[in-house]
């Protein structure tokens, strides 16, 4: 279990690539879309930046431009002030982290290796060296203040394809062991598998005192209140709310553990899922097209962008029946406290 200052209740008031390239987007720079709320601040704290969609590839093809300075200004536009970039396996890490430092006090990176990235390991001439790479890509990024969690680690049962069981839980607990040294917040997959999960990740709480949270979460009732009550938190996005027992589960997360995020380019809520009824055409922050008709400055239809955190904003609100603005702010203070952001 964790200590009392990781579990105590937040409290809020209502309150007002991927090439590595140098950049022309500054942060500092924008300008603010008009329409833009000022009461709604977002942290994104998963963020797949360094998908190739954001330069315009899918499937190995590419569809249109780059747009990924676009993308972070209809995140910016839309109220999102940092975001956290997932790192899956050592090239992705180093990319986060390399957009981190082209765009410093917005973007922030994670360090992992993702459970279907774990051949990756296993394949490697030297396993143990790539751990060590791992390790140390962590330590230098976390002094230089850029990477702000390790992860994404954890299992992932639902797709095997990509990797055997076995060698997702000999990389899970190795990455574990670095992360007793690093002394981050984890950031953390599970799907479909929550008994090994559980089994391998509880008994080394008490060596890992910046807990964690367990991202993109589509698991049960009783999963949740299991990882809550071990001083998880939990990250909502669309894939979260895609099913009405997802709705109940994400309507009974304390609100001291709830966090949102995208998943982006992935995890966008559709038409199809049961959380579309809470929102309306109003919701959508920008109009999208189709990836073969792309035009500048919209968004592209089936690609997820940061963006949309506020329609995850949206429906979580009103499950749990209150104002957007304040659960906004209640996801701020749990997301500053976790990962020790500037404000």
């Amino acid at each position: 279990m964790f200590s009392v200052q990781h579990c105590f209740r937040f409290w809020a008031a209502k309150q007002s690539f991927i090439s590595v390239r140098p950049s022309l987007f500054c942060y500092r720079n924008f300008v603010m879309a008009e329409q833009i709320s000022e009461e709604c601040r977002y942290i994104d704290i998963g963020a797949n930046l360094t998908d190739p969609m954001f330069k315009g590839f899918y499937h190995g093809k590419q569809s249109h431009e780059e747009d990924f300075d676009e993308v972070l200004q209809r995140a910016v536009n839309q109220g999102v002030k940092k975001m956290l970039v997932t790192g899956s396996n050592l090239d992705e890490s180093r990319l986060a982290i390399k957009l981190a430092e082209e765009h410093k006090s917005l973007l922030y990176a994670t360090v992992g290796v993702h459970p279907c990235h774990a051949l990756d390991v296993e394949n490697f001439p030297d396993p143990e060296q790539y751990m060590t790479e791992i390790e140390e890509l962590a330590k230098d990024a976390k002094a230089a203040g850029t990477v702000k969690a390790f992860g994404e680690i954890g299992l992932d049962y639902a797709r095997l394809h990509y990797a055997p069981a076995d060698i997702q839980r000999k990389y899970f607990i190795r990455q574990l062991d670095i992360a007793e040294k690093l002394h981050l917040p984890l950031f953390l997959h599970m799907r479909d598998c929550f008994d090994d999960f559980r089994n391998i990740l509880i008994p080394r709480l008490p060596n890992l005192p910046k807990g964690g949270v367990v991202h993109s979460f589509t698991g049960t009732m009783q999963e949740m209140h299991s990882l809550v009550s071990y001083g998880f938190s939990i990250g909502i996005n669309g894939c979260s709310l895609k099913t009405e027992e997802g709705l109940q589960v994400v309507k009974s997360i304390p609100l001291d553990r709830i966090m949102l995020e995208t998943d982006a380019p992935w995890c966008e809520i559709r038409p199809s899922h049961a959380s579309s009824k809470y929102l309306d055409k109003t919701d959508s922050a920008v109009e999208s097209v189709k990836k073969e008709k792309f035009v500048k400055g919209k968004m592209v239809r089936g690609r997820c962008e940061p963006c949309a955190i506020s329609q995850v904003a949206r429906v979580v609100a009103q499950l749990k029946d209150m104002e957007v603005t304040e659960l906004c702010e209640i996801a701020w203070r749990n997301s500053i406290q976790m990962f020790s952001f500037d404000e």
